[in-house]
């Protein structure tokens, strides 16, 4: 099993996303209609967010979470994300326990131990890192590295447990902090040590001879970059984070900025350009899904049979920078979809998006009956 997380920053606008009927059968909303040739392999969802979380903009961090990274340290896990969650039960079964690609600024991935995981934003350093062969020469250095930083890592060990003996209970916690923060490194060295001497898998696929230069070109082969990750075994678990562009959109009929754009206090020009933008998001989410099920990963099974694939955001409405209600898909990966499924109590309370979450680890394969602020599976998601 495979997973993928896409968060976009600013949010869908909720009119123009979820559809007016639940359960089968719905008609598509303006958002979702790029996707209406593959209705019955994806499931919307309405009434599931992170209940206390707010804050706006400081508060899209907690998508993959549900976890505000300055409350991390109240939870036994802090405020990592379900594809790195993922990732953990992944280990060094691939080269890459994970991959996070970002645009704009975006990333989405947090570690357990509140650390965003910077994202990976050069096409070429992506497509290179997955199909270019290490040079022996440099096999050598890196070989000899790995050594080094694994016997510096055994000193700062023992330093550091000595030094725990001394200390108070908070340096003690703070040292259990460092502590973990050292093994996720000697993970890390192990898991490079282990693929230095594996060649990389081979493609056809070619990167453009220009770089893209605008929002327009660059966003699709982010997806492609996923797609061959994926289909290569590179990694099984991928988050892309999606914010600003960088110099143009390259969108016909958009001019303006995109965060601007959300704050449209209902302008119908603003409106208009950023219906196109979120128009090509699903559109772009559509052509990867599609592109995804004509690929085979077995004799009997997609590739999206084998992925489930979650696209949304930790902002339900930007323009009045709610966090209520959040925009969310599910893809892919095995279960029964088609639906338009609403999780919105009678008291107006909505459901931990987290229930999701701890679905969607269960499928992966991760034994657990905790994730982040759930309080249980995602009733109805068979």
């Amino acid at each position: 099993m495979r997973m993928v997380c896409i968060g976009l920053e600013y949010g869908l606008q909720p009119a123009e996303f979820f559809p007016k009927a639940v359960g089968r059968n719905y008609e598509a909303s303006k958002l979702l209609a790029p996707l209406s040739a593959i209705q019955n392999d994806f499931t919307v969802f309405s009434g599931l967010d992170h209940a206390g979380v707010s804050g706006g903009h400081r508060a899209t961090h907690t998508f993959l979470s549900g976890i505000m990274s300055d409350q991390a340290k109240s939870h036994p896990e802090g405020n990592i994300t379900v594809d790195q969650k993922a990732a953990e039960f992944v280990g060094a079964k691939t080269r890459f326990p994970s991959m996070q690609l970002g645009l704009g600024g975006g990333g989405v991935s947090w570690t357990r131990n509140g650390v965003k995981i910077p994202p990976k934003t050069s096409l070429q350093s992506i497509f290179d890192e997955m199909f270019l062969d290490t040079p022996e020469s440099t096999k050598k250095q890196l070989s000899d590295s790995y050594k080094v930083d694994g016997s510096i890592l055994d000193l700062v060990m023992e330093d550091a447990a000595a030094l725990k003996k001394l200390g108070s209970q908070n340096d003690a916690e703070k040292l259990d902090e460092f502590f973990t923060s050292i093994r996720e490194v000697e993970k890390r060295i192990v898991q490079s040590s282990a693929w230095l001497e594996k060649s990389r898998p081979k493609t056809d696929y070619t990167l453009p001879g220009r770089m893209p230069d605008s929002f327009y070109e660059e966003v699709p082969l982010f997806y492609d970059m996923m797609k061959l990750a994926l289909q290569t075994d590179s990694t099984r678990v991928v988050s892309m984070g999606i914010n600003e562009w960088r110099g143009s959109s390259g969108l016909p009929g958009v001019t303006k900025g995109y965060h601007d754009l959300t704050h449209h206090g209902h302008d119908p020009t603003k409106l208009k350009q950023l219906s196109i933008i979120e128009t090509f998001h699903t559109a772009q989410l559509a052509r990867f899904l599609e592109s995804m099920k004509r690929t085979q990963a077995s004799e009997d099974a997609s590739l999206l049979d084998k992925t489930m694939v979650l696209f949304g955001s930790g902002m339900g409405n930007a323009s009045s920078h709610s966090t209520r209600n959040l925009p969310i898909i599910l893809a892919g990966g095995g279960f029964e979809h088609g639906e338009h499924k609403t999780y919105t109590a009678s008291n107006g309370e909505d459901t931990p998006a987290c229930n999701l979450f701890l679905s969607m680890l269960q499928r992966f394969g991760v034994e657990s009956d905790q994730f982040g602020t759930s309080t249980g599976t995602l009733e109805g998601l068979n």
